[in-house]
């Protein structure tokens, strides 16, 4: 008995300091992005290995901005001292830049020759220094009808390319990124501005507003940007802030981003580029995100720091660089410090597989791949980088299966493509004989009908006998093809159809919206693969569908409309027939089509829903017998009434939400005071 309580103690104390070791690993989680851009958690990619906050006894003061020279040595704006204090990563001081001439010193870099590019706010100056210190230049407000008689030059801050032209980001400025020839200080014009943001509204306003209403409202001006940096491939990397502009770009010689991403931070700040083109954001925040050349998220780590000063959290991040060892060091201009983040083993394998599929080495990043892969099953990239080397490998049934896993829709596309090409030259003739047999049983079927009749004669025997009029009323929807204005007369005078035949076709309807949901190729498929909501489908669907009836008939009904409930609804379920007919051609086709095909799909979807559009006018028009501007009309007042109708119900649904709430909190007060009295 005492070895089992000995054991049991043993194991106990075991796994509470292994939990306390995982727990105090990092203050922060690590996120990667799946295929539908969810968040997932996964291992940690960075771990803090230092912290500086001094260099010797110089501390730091409010500073803006840091770079890492190739000697390895960390330049840090150190904007409250006005000056730049130039140390290494143990720590020490190598020396003072500008102590005596720099007045607010917001933006530095290291040109391709090693001088020192800083931006004064104060100055309003980009200041040049040698790496010793010494200043050699100055560039101030360009003179000129080109740059504008009004437009600021406040440098906040600064970058240089190979070819000495200096890139310039003025507070204020919207015009651009100001370019400036290094050797001549000629301007050169401006770079790559932001887009202009327009909401919705302003869009309409502009539309409907006069000329003197329009001057009125506050003019529209694009972001100016937050930061930028250059790669050793002379690519301009930009970060700008705001809800509607481009966080995060990638500029080519034009000034044209390349990068098609999203940054789900509104506020970055920094952005850095690593060895393998892999880009660093930070954001004011506090978060670091890394993403490869391509723009695919890798990680998301660090966060905003509550005050207990936990290493890995900022409280207001302001700079990010890498040095030649793939550290990643971030400022943190309100603590005043620096941490430098060691990349992890999980990292360094990733990093691996991507640096050898980014050379070529295909077959070698597919063990790193699956590696990652088998630590974390949920990291999506990995599945796509393995796809990817397997497609070039011409393997393409293994990358089909790698690309859906990461939910990647280009890869499976292509991969899909080759397979399809691979099957058909196999199965050609086949295919074609089976169309041919096809084509022929039809031929035959219809030339022994035309002599014979005896299909015909058997059917109309059937009716005439058992009188089926279920089935006639099921079969009468096949007229709306072709003569739908009579099948409508027919539904309200000659009482053709039926209330059950047209629920019948109702329930055929929602089960082809259920197949079309769940079973539409991979490629064109709008929900997630594997993810299932029949629930909310089904009464989503019927829900809609009585809204939209119930809507119509009794705008109908106040409007003179001659139509009773049962011929709407008849109407309205019927004029689904070119659904019924061609959908499921469309959901089949759609399995076996690539995006280089998308357009027949979406041509063939476009036509089916406008051939019911103009059945249902019909319907609304024939079956009340309103002219063609009265069904405009009552067309417009049932959307109406629909959206009057949804938001009485939202609010019903609130005031629901709250008096449960309400009733919950008063019976936990009544039992809380009756335990405690």
């Amino acid at each position: 008995m005492k070895k089992i309580i000995s054991i049991l103690l043993l194991s106990l104390i075991f796994f509470t300091q292994t939990a306390t070791i995982v727990e105090a690993n990092t203050a922060y989680k690590t996120f990667t992005e799946d295929g539908y851009g969810r968040y997932v958690e996964t291992q940690t990619a960075y771990t803090v290995s230092e912290t500086i906050v001094r260099f010797d006894d110089e501390l730091f003061s409010q500073a803006q901005d840091m770079k890492v020279s190739r000697s390895g040595f960390i330049y840090v704006a150190d904007t409250g001292n006005a000056r730049v204090l130039v140390g290494t990563t143990d720590g020490r001081l190598v020396r003072v830049i500008g102590e005596d001439v720099l007045q607010k010193p917001t933006g530095l870099y290291i040109s391709h020759d090693n001088l020192v590019y800083v931006a004064d706010e104060n100055k309003m100056k980009v200041l040049v220094f040698t790496e010793s210190g010494e200043l050699i230049k100055e560039f101030a407000r360009p003179e000129g009808i080109l740059f504008g008689e009004t437009a600021n030059f406040v440098p906040q801050k600064v970058a240089v390319d190979r070819r000495d032209n200096v890139y310039i980001i003025s507070r204020g400025n919207a015009n651009g990124i100001i370019q400036i020839n290094a050797n001549t200080g000629q301007f050169l014009g401006y770079y790559a501005p932001n887009a202009t943001a327009v909401s919705p509204l302003t869009a309409f306003r502009k539309l409907i507003f006069t000329e003197e209403q329009l001057d009125r409202m506050l003019n529209i001006v694009p972001a100016t940007s937050t930061n930028l940096n250059i790669d050793d491939k002379g690519l301009v990397y930009n970060v700008s802030q705001g809800e509607r502009v481009q966080a995060i770009r990638k500029l080519n010689v034009a000034g044209r981003n390349i990068l098609d991403t999203r940054v789900a931070d509104d506020f970055p700040v920094s952005v850095e580029v690593g060895s393998l083109e892999n880009i660093f954001v930070g954001g004011e925040n506090g978060f670091i995100y890394e993403y490869t050349s391509e723009g695919n998220l890798l990680f998301v780590f660090g966060g905003q720091d509550d005050g207990r000063q936990r290493v890995g959290l900022f409280r207001r991040l302001s700079a990010l660089a890498v040095d030649d060892s793939e550290r990643l060091l971030a400022l943190d201009s309100d603590r005043n410090q620096i941490q430098i983040f060691e990349p992890t083993e999980f990292a360094d394998l990733v990093h691996e597989a991507l640096y050898l599929y980014q050379n070529g080495d295909y077959e070698a990043s597919k063990g790193p791949w699956e590696e990652v892969i088998r630590l974390n099953g949920l990291f999506d990239f990995a599945y796509q980088g393995l796809g990817e080397a397997l497609y070039k490998e011409e393997q393409y049934d293994e990358a089909l299966i790698a690309f859906r896993q990461a939910k990647y829709i280009t890869g499976y596309s292509d991969a899909f493509w080759e397979v399809r090409n691979l099957w058909m030259r196999d199965n050609i003739m086949a295919l074609i004989f089976v169309i041919v047999f096809i084509i022929t049983l039809f031929k035959v079927y219809g030339y022994i009908e035309r002599k014979t009749g005896r299909v015909k004669a058997f059917t109309e025997k059937l009716t005439t006998t058992y009188r089926l009029k279920f089935f006639q009323d099921v079969a009468f929807i096949r007229h709306m093809i072709k003569h739908p204005l009579d099948t409508f007369y027919s539904i309200q005078y000659e009482k053709k159809g039926s209330a059950l035949s047209a629920s019948f076709w109702l329930a055929v309807l929602y089960v082809m919206y259920i197949v079309d949901r769940y079973f539409t190729g991979f490629i064109f498929r709008q929900v997630r693969d594997g993810q299932y909501t029949l629930g909310l489908d089904t009464a989503l669907f019927f829900g809609l569908f009585a809204l939209v009836v119930g809507s119509n008939y009794l705008i109908t009904t106040i409007n003179d409309g001659e139509g009773k409930f049962k011929h709407v609804f008849i109407g309205f379920v019927y004029s689904f027939m070119p659904y019924f007919l061609f959908k499921p051609w469309t959901i089949l086709i759609s399995n076996v089509l690539t995006l280089n095909e998308q357009y027949l799909l979406s041509l063939a979807n476009t036509l089916i829903y406008a051939w019911v559009a103009v059945l249902i006018f019909i319907m609304i028009k024939e079956i009340n017998d309103y002219t063609i501007r009265e069904t405009i009309k009552i067309i417009f007042v049932t959307i109406f009434m629909m959206i009057i109708t949804l938001l009485s119900l939202f609010i019903v649904y609130i005031l629901v939400v709250q008096m449960v709430q309400f009733i919950i909190s008063v019976v936990n007060e009544g039992v809380y005071r009756f335990e405690n009295r």
